[in-house]
């Protein structure tokens, strides 16, 4: 369990505090916890074949061409997600 607990660690640190500056605690915890929603929802992992953790089984659609694209920012502006538009 050290070693997924030791790479979960320099995940958070690497793609988001090494990139932010933190003042208080409660900054933190509000950045952490908006990141694991990110992480848990929408970031794509490897090992399950660029799906997110808590994504549907079914991969979704190609997209077709001339579809808009919504962006949402996360983590202050830090993290940028892409979705089509229904």
């Amino acid at each position: 369990a050290n070693t997924f607990a030791e790479r979960w660690i320099g995940t958070l640190r690497r793609e988001l505090l090494d990139r932010t500056i933190i003042w208080n605690r409660r900054q933190l915890e509000r950045l952490v916890a908006d990141y694991i929603d990110h992480y848990n929802e929408h970031r794509p992992h490897r090992s399950l074949e660029q799906r997110p953790p808590e994504a549907a089984l079914d991969p979704p659609p190609s997209m077709p061409t001339g579809v808009a694209v919504l962006r949402t920012t996360r983590c202050n502006g830090l993290i940028n997600e892409y979705e089509n538009a229904a």
